[in-house]
């Protein structure tokens, strides 16, 4: 007999220990996302004639904010599903606009589908904590129109990399 009750204690408590991580998934997994935050910082380089100038006003909105920096430097932005606008000036030098589109962070995703069931990546999409930007913004910039050297139009499609 000691044996059988062994096996029946010791099955009970696989049983309970089962039950209790299972109870415990949903009330843990609804408050984890693997979303860090809903901030993300980048970095503004601004390029001129295959070179990096500095002191370049840059500002950076998306539908979450506006941001301003003077490039090259670091900023924080808030993260969103939408794209981010990029307007660089320089004084007599040089300008630029470009945008730069969001994009879901895969590795967010499959955490949250390990994590939580999917439950987070569903929070991270509605709250655009799952999107980002690239972690480098490098902005060509070109003379003003009208500027001696200025091109007479755009030869870059995408001008942002």
């Amino acid at each position: 007999m000691p044996l059988l009750a062994h096996s029946l204690d010791h099955s009970l408590a696989h049983s309970l220990a089962r039950s209790l991580v299972l109870c415990l998934l949903p009330i843990l997994g609804g408050c984890v996302t693997v979303a860090d935050s809903p901030l993300q910082q980048l970095e503004v380089r601004t390029v001129l004639d295959y070179r990096e100038i500095g002191g370049v006003g840059c500002i950076l909105s998306n539908d979450a904010g506006r941001w301003y920096v003077v490039a090259p430097a670091r900023v924080t932005v808030t993260r969103s599903a939408k794209p981010l606008a990029v307007s660089c000036k320089k004084a007599g030098t040089a300008v630029a606009a470009e945008t730069v589109q969001s994009r879901f962070d895969a590795d967010h995703l499959i955490g949250n589908l390990v994590i939580n069931a999917g439950y987070g990546a569903f929070a991270d999409r509605h709250f655009s904590e799952g999107y980002g930007y690239p972690a480098t913004l490098t902005v060509l910039m070109a003379p003003p129109q009208g500027a001696p050297g200025a091109p007479a139009e755009n030869p870059v499609a995408s001008k942002m990399f």
